[in-house]
């Protein structure tokens, strides 16, 4: 046997090994269901003026990515993108959502939006903490 190790991969090196873990996962816990989500938000010229990234399975959604552009924030537009994208998980057959933010990015936007956490990594980055929050959909 050897390793490779890979800085970069491509998707054909994560293809390799995924099928023997959604096999061993599927048997244990069923068809995940796994489908992306992503929303563009464009402002009137049509440029992206933020997002939401992420992917619903097993029931859940895991928001990855929200962001609004800096010129646009303080509209309610985080706030738009997270429940579309909250409508869209219930749409899909989703009863809770989950996401991970910095001690210097939106826990107070999250929380507001009704999510708590249920764990914390301290130090992450050093002199910050990385938060894990759920929400019941």
């Amino acid at each position: 046997m050897t390793t490779e190790i890979y800085d970069d991969p491509d998707k054909s090196v994560l293809k390799a090994f995924w099928p023997m873990l959604r096999e061993y996962n599927e048997t244990a816990a069923g068809s995940s269901n796994y489908e992306e989500l992503c929303i563009l938000l464009r402002d009137d010229a049509g440029e992206v003026a933020g997002g939401l990234n992420g992917a619903t399975y097993r029931g859940w959604l895991f928001v990855e990515n929200l962001v609004v552009r800096k010129d646009h924030r303080g509209q309610g537009l985080g706030s738009r993108l997270l429940t579309e994208a909250e409508d869209e998980a219930r749409r899909r057959g989703c009863i809770g959502s989950y996401l991970d933010t910095y001690s210097f990015q939106a826990r107070p936007f999250y929380e507001k939006h009704g999510y708590t956490v249920f764990g914390a990594l301290g130090d992450f980055p050093p002199g910050h903490q990385r938060f894990f929050l759920s929400k019941t959909l």
